[in-house]
């Protein structure tokens, strides 16, 4: 009960940086001539305003969810990862390998596979960049951001080249998957199982963080690495793992989203999930528990933006701007906080 308490107290901060955010965004639509009241409502509509948005939320939420934990598990040591989106292209490439070249076999054997292959696509580079990290001191957040481009190079190469379907003409693609591995949906709902995945690998990280001797060695060395060698634990394999089962996440969502959504591997999925996943971790505060609804906050953001475009003629993109906004409000609070007490709540 107590760290679910502190997920909750965790929202102060991330609650104030979105309603400030708000007020900039409502600026901005008034200079831009549109009235930001409205556009509030219909973002509203369009994300939780009746059944089939909230689903659509859901569905945006499911990615986002898994890709946040890249960056959140490795925050537990006080690292910073921002490669959740080059594990995720990197998970769909190899659950995509898995799905259509592993020997013929009966359906659930094969989707567990592509959920290992997934897994392991992810774990690998951000567990490489852990590697490095400890073992030759690059610093985590260059190094993960640029084997983010390589593995987006690499899978377009593998896509466009080695696995494209002939068929695939104007934009390339591997072969669809069979119809019989492919991830259906929730019954009596138009998401996909891949939001259960999400709920279910943020509930076994936050049983990991804060109910094992291994997430307390993680804090601990996030608190503070010389303390943490002194007391005798290895920072360096602690390191690596952390950060592949942070990746392993990333990686799962990028196969589910081929699997459950694109049915082939294509471009379609590397459209920013693992960078908008960045800002859902520090909204949560790194709290795996607090990243579910923040996740589906982020994701009815991101669903609105179709409706705004229709109604206002607003760019399609305009949500983004308000991501961005938001992302850099919080950024400045959290600089701001432990250096005054403008967000401390007095108790009586």
């Amino acid at each position: 009960m107590h760290h679910i308490k502190s997920a909750v107290d965790a929202l102060r901060i991330p609650l104030l940086a979105i309603i400030v955010s708000m007020v900039f965004f409502g600026i901005f639509m008034m200079i831009a001539g549109v009235d930001p009241f409205e556009v509030y409502y219909l973002m509203y509509r369009g994300a939780f305003g009746t059944w089939f948005s909230w689903q659509n939320s859901f569905l945006r939420a499911a990615p986002l969810i898994l890709t946040a934990l890249c960056t959140a598990l490795p925050a537990q040591m006080g690292m910073v990862v921002i490669g959740g989106e080059g594990a995720l292209v990197l998970g769909g490439l190899i659950g995509t390998m898995a799905g259509l070249y592993a020997p013929p076999t009966i359906p659930i054997v094969t989707q567990i596979a592509m959920v290992l292959g997934g897994m392991l696509g992810g774990a690998l580079l951000i567990g490489f960049a852990g590697y490095l990290r400890y073992y030759r001191g690059v610093n985590e957040t260059i190094s993960t951001l640029l084997l983010t481009y390589i593995a987006i190079a690499v899978f377009n190469h593998i896509v466009e080249g080695p696995m494209r379907d002939p068929a695939s003409l104007n934009k390339p693609s591997t072969l669809p998957l069979p119809d019989n591995v492919l991830i259906g949906s929730i019954p009596g709902m138009d998401v996909h199982w891949g939001l259960v995945f999400g709920i279910v690998f943020c509930a076994f990280a936050y049983l990991l963080v804060f109910h094992t001797t291994w997430g307390f060695a993680a804090r601990v060395t996030g608190g503070n690495v010389k303390a943490a060698k002194m007391v005798g634990l290895k920072v360096g394999p602690l390191t690596v793992i952390v950060f592949a089962i942070g990746g392993a996440a990333a990686g799962l969502a990028g196969m589910i989203e081929v699997a459950a959504v694109h049915t082939q591997a294509n471009a379609s999925i590397a459209v920013g999930y693992g960078f908008t996943g960045i800002l859902v971790a520090f909204l949560a505060r790194h709290n795996p528990l607090a990243i579910i609804p923040v996740a589906i906050l982020l994701g009815g953001i991101g669903a609105s933006g179709g409706l705004l475009q229709r109604r206002l003629e607003l760019p399609d993109a305009s949500v983004l701007v308000l991501q961005g906004i938001i992302f850099l409000v919080l950024l400045t609070f959290e600089t701001l906080h432990g250096r005054t007490n403008i967000f401390h709540v007095r108790k009586a």
